[in-house]
């Protein structure tokens, strides 16, 4: 007989890694196929080690656990911390490693040091050690005989095999607040590009990104629950406020022979300086490409250039009057030929274009989105392209072919697929969940996905233990015909049929989808928990939200946080009718664009939403950064009249319910700024709030502690006034 479940707990909610996701990361093939290599915590906790797997049996073995533990939260760099924190990264112990494109060595950063490995079974030893200043983002050459990386804000080289001390590069942005080599601000938080040098195919040579951000305003955060003042107890940062000045780019090129009578060559990136360098990609033929998109993010060109002199030509150039959304879509084929995607017919496609961009033909289309493509393989005439073709909740691997044609589906399991194909074009790595099936990893055939051997497939004790029942997903209408997709947890039997109290979690923000047949919604512990205290927990993804095209997304173009809010209220409205939510005991909680919802909802719907918790909320555009934020709402000198009308401030007279602000005074991303704006409207208007501080936490909560008491708290709010 199955075993009785027992009752969650606020330590349920805290303990990471949730039940079931313990599970391999960062899977990479070795360059010669014959390993499947991740990253594992052999004990589920979130410090990870660094195995391999042979991928004809499935058997793995230990690669790389380090000494001392690896990266904690308190032994790595300021520097680290940050980029942890663009990456929403909570992972420790070995939290990255790379292979050589077409050598067998492995390279492994830990807490600023360079470690290198030659090969799968030797020992692993230090190439740079960082000391003071951290080695950052180092790479491989494509041939593993060299090591590129950043120190103390100029780009270096070192021969891989130890046999030469290091070489710098760059020589002119030490001191000076200009970085050679680094992704900005705005690359690393909003474009998701990490990355600020590459290696060229020849292993010659290195394109890199100079970020002068030295006209940006200072803003300095204080830590304010630190024991100790002045220089250690604060930071500055370079923050591109909506509507102000952007770092200035310059893409480079540079040889790993040159010395510092050498000055890069630099890209012709034209005469209009504000822009953003969007991804840089070597061709097949040695030239250079950038994206490069325009400040109002309605027009991207593909350049390329010639890196002896800079030369530039204009591959491709798209436009579109509701925004670019950028990707990771662009393959050269031997031919020269370009597989591209774009978002011409209001959802994203890939297209062939002849090697001077002229356009050949369209490879995919309808209504459904290509998200990544996984490969390409030209003697088959395939490309190998994940998406939403088999609807928006699911994920899938696809064949489409280069001649046109229609797509077939390879994954056949029901939920979301995550591939990695090898070197080969012959097997996949498969990780697959749903709501009613945790994570397993399996290898598998790329020509009909028939299984070949099993990865991972452990039992997390935890999921038995708890006896986790998974959301019901549904779909419902809003008030002018919109398909909207949501998921319900009911409370247990025992608390009757309803109508129930009712907690609305929401994010509600572009580029982000809440509701999927996917694992991360039974693991959703947060409201698991409430919907054990006797709360129906219901969870919608309004009109702006991802994985539905450009139309879906861009109604809230220069007004947010309006269709946002009236799409959850319909949903609210629905649950009403089905006898399911008491119309009086309504509350919301989000984080981010959720903490804005949230807020939001308040003021804008309070006859539906009677609580509120805002987690580190957006209060008013202005506040947030350029890219993110112009992209939607225009800059605030052209569309004041939106940004007004989007700010909570302007809606908190309407305020009724109750409301609980949270916010990490650390927090680089939604300053407290935001929150502390808010409370001044608050008082003006003479409207009861509370607050909740975390003195030493940024964006994310990551102390064990500080999430024990957010849950604590969240909880007793919504006991207490719903």
């Amino acid at each position: 007989m199955p075993r009785t479940a027992r009752a969650l707990t606020l330590e349920d909610i805290v303990s990471y890694p949730l039940p079931g996701t313990a599970i391999p990361g960062a899977i990479a093939w070795s360059p010669d196929d014959a390993l499947v290599t991740f990253l594992l915590s052999p004990d589920r906790t979130l410090t990870r080690q660094l195995y391999a797997c042979d991928p004809n049996t499935g058997a793995r073995h230990l690669l790389l656990a380090p000494n001392e533990g690896g990266a904690t939260e308190d032994n790595i760099s300021l520097e680290e911390k940050l980029r942890r924190e663009r990456a929403r990264q909570r992972e420790l112990g070995v939290t990255q490693y790379s292979w050589a494109q077409h050598a067998n060595r492995l390279l492994v950063p830990l807490r600023g040091d360079i470690y290198i490995q030659d090969g799968a079974d030797a020992p692993l030893r230090r190439l740079v050690a960082g000391g003071g200043t951290p080695a950052l983002t180092p790479k491989l050459s494509p041939d593993g005989a060299w090591v590129a990386y950043v120190r103390d804000a100029e780009l270096y080289v070192v021969p891989a095999d130890g046999s030469a001390a290091p070489r710098q590069l760059t020589h002119d942005a030490r001191g000076t607040g200009k970085t050679n080599g680094l992704a900005e601000y705005a690359a690393q938080e909003e474009m998701h590009r990490n990355d600020g040098f590459w290696w060229s195919p020849d292993s010659r040579a290195l394109a890199f990104e100079q970020a002068d951000e030295t006209h940006i305003t200072v803003y300095r955060i204080v830590h304010q629950g630190s024991d100790v003042v002045g220089e250690g107890a604060q930071e500055d940062h370079r923050y591109p406020f909506a509507g102000q000045a952007n770092a200035r780019v310059r893409l480079g090129v540079v040889s790993i022979e040159a010395s510092e009578s050498v000055a890069p060559v630099w890209m012709d990136l034209g005469e209009e300086t504000d822009i953003y360098l969007a991804r840089v990609q070597w061709l097949r033929d040695g030239t250079l490409s950038a994206q490069l998109q325009n400040r109002a993010q309605t027009a991207l060109e593909l350049a390329q250039f010639e890196p002896a002199s800079g030369e530039r030509r204009t591959l491709l150039h798209e436009t579109n009057d509701t925004w670019i959304n950028l990707h990771d879509m662009q393959r050269t084929l031997t031919s020269g030929e370009l597989v591209w995607a774009a978002e011409r017919d209001g959802f994203q496609h890939l297209y062939l274009h002849a090697a001077n961009g002229r356009p050949l033909r369209q490879l995919t289309q309808g209504e459904w989105l290509v998200e990544s493509i996984a490969g390409v393989d030209e003697a088959r005439g395939l490309v190998y392209v994940t998406g939403t073709r088999d609807g928006a909740t699911e994920a899938h691997l696809y064949a489409v072919p280069l001649a046109g044609g229609v797509p077939r589906r390879i994954t056949q399991a029901p939920g979301k697929h995550q591939v990695v194909l090898d070197h080969a074009l012959r097997r996949f790595v498969d990780t697959h969940d749903a709501l009613d099936a945790p994570p397993t990893v399996t290898i598998r055939a790329l020509d009909d996905g028939a299984l070949l051997a099993t990865l991972f497939a452990e039992a997390d004790p935890r999921i038995e233990e708890l006896g986790l029942t998974p959301p019901e997903l549904i779909t419902l209408a809003s008030h002018d015909g919109a398909l909207l997709y949501g998921a319900i947890y009911r409370p247990p039997a025992s608390f009757g049929a309803g109508p129930f109290p009712t907690i609305v979690y929401t994010y509600g923000g572009p580029h982000a989808q809440l509701v999927s047949n996917s694992w991360t919604m039974t693991v959703n512990m947060r409201a698991q928990y409430l919907r054990s205290q006797g709360f129906l927990v219901f969870v919608l993804d309004n009109r702006g939200s991802a994985r539905r095209g450009l139309a879906f997304e861009g109604t809230i173009k220069h007004n947010m946080g309006d269709i946002e809010v009236r799409d959850q209220v319909d949903g609210v409205r629905w649950l009403v009718a089905q006898g399911l939510a008491d119309p009086a005991r309504v509350g919301v909680y989000g984080w981010s664009y959720g903490g804005y919802m949230a807020c939001m909802c308040l003021a804008r719907a309070p006859e539906t939403f009677t609580v509120a918790v805002a987690g580190a909320p957006v209060t008013h555009w202005d506040g947030y950064d350029t890219h993110y934020t112009e992209r939607y709402m225009g800059m605030p000198q052209e569309n004041p009249v939106g940004y007004t009308a989007s700010s909570v401030m302007a809606h908190v007279e309407h305020m009724r319910g109750k409301l609980l602000l949270v916010h990490g005074l650390l927090d680089e991303n939604v300053h407290f700024r935001h929150t502390a704006r808010l409370i001044n409207a608050l008082i003006k208007a003479r409207k009861p709030y509370d607050l909740f501080l975390f003195p030493d936490e940024r964006h994310m909560p990551r102390a064990l502690a500080d999430r024990m008491y957010l849950e604590e708290r969240i909880v007793e709010y919504f006991q207490q006034h719903l």
